[in-house]
Order: C-alpha cells, then structure tokens, then sequence
C-alpha cells in the first residue's frame, strides 16, 4: 500500500469518525486529546531490548524496543519515564471555489542532545480532502467522493449539523499524533 493511499484510507476512517462534529455555525471543527503517563523502569532485557514499568497507578507492562531507540543502553532500573501522547482532529469545510490543502502524509522525530537524559519526540500529521456529493435528509447522511475516487456514505445524528454542507463542498481532514518521552534518572 503506497504512503497516499494509507492516508487517504485514515483520512477515510476519521471522516465516519468526525461527521457528526460538523456545525453550520461554525467552518473549522478541531477536537484533541492528551494523555501524560509517568512510570518507573522495573526491569531491563538488553539482550531482547525488553523493558518492564510500573505505572503511577500500579499496573506492570514490558515493552520491546527497537532498535530506532539509539540510547536504550543508557536506562537504569529506577529511572522515571514520563510519556505524552496528543492527538488532534481538524475539519474545515471549504466551499465551492476555496483552495483546499494539499494531501500530506508527515512523520517527523527528534532526540535528545547527547549528554541530557535520553528523550525523544515522534509526530505525524496527515491531510485529505473528501468532497461532498450529497446531503441525505431520511435518514440524515453525507456522502462524499475520496481522493482515490470512492464514493462512501456515513450516518449523521444530528441533521442540524449539515444545514450549511451543500454539495461540491470539500471538507479538509487534518489528523496529527505527537508522542514524547522523557526519561529522568534514577538518583
């Protein structure tokens, strides 16, 4: 599967995922999510590249690391790990004539300096466009034509929700993952 076709295929799932988010009052819909964890290394596999944690809340769980993990020889039993993960969900509704993004799928990591306890960040952001073909009144829907030329159909709860889509619009999907870690070490 080539990388716009994946996009195009996620792009998809949030479109069934966001229809019901869309407002007539309103143009660009945004929805996001963050969730911070802290734990504590219990264990390491160096040889497996396992590590075990204990969560804050009490809970155990190994995880294997790969190798794109360059500082993994630098963990210590004890060391704190505090893990972030956002996620965000952006709609903007393009009329007929509006320029429309350009579809994009981009993944971007960095890691710590050299010296400072391991860290790192990974996020990928990834946009399609669907456009719309039509706006169902029994029972409320939307149907809309991807990028790759599929004509999908998607319940809507709401129909107040649709009274300002028309047909020929666009609507722009933009989803964005970041995931950071931070390691402190053990003292």
């Amino acid at each position: 599967m080539t990388m716009q076709t994946m996009t195009q295929r996620i792009g998809l799932f949030l479109f069934t995922l966001a229809v019901p988010a869309l407002v007539s009052a309103q143009q660009t819909v945004t929805k996001g999510n963050a969730v911070t964890k802290t734990m504590t290394i219990q264990a390491i596999d160096s040889t497996s590249r396992a590590l075990t944690v204990k969560f804050d809340d009490g809970e155990e769980d190994t995880f294997q690391v790969g190798p794109e993990i360059k500082r993994f020889n630098e963990l210590k039993v004890g060391d704190k790990i505090k893990a972030s993960y956002y996620e965000s969900l952006v709609l903007q509704l393009r009329k007929p004539g509006d320029a429309s993004a350009k579809a994009k799928d981009e993944l971007v990591g960095t890691a710590g300096k050299a010296g400072a306890p391991p860290s790192g960040t990974i996020a990928r952001q990834q946009l399609t466009t669907v456009t719309v073909q039509k706006v169902g009144t029994a029972p409320p829907s939307l149907t809309v034509l991807t990028a790759d030329g599929r004509t999908v159909t998607r319940k809507v709860d709401n129909a107040k929700l649709l009274e300002s889509v028309k047909p020929g619009d666009r609507i722009d999907i933009t989803y964005t993952q970041a995931f950071l870690v931070d390691v402190q070490p053990v003292k």
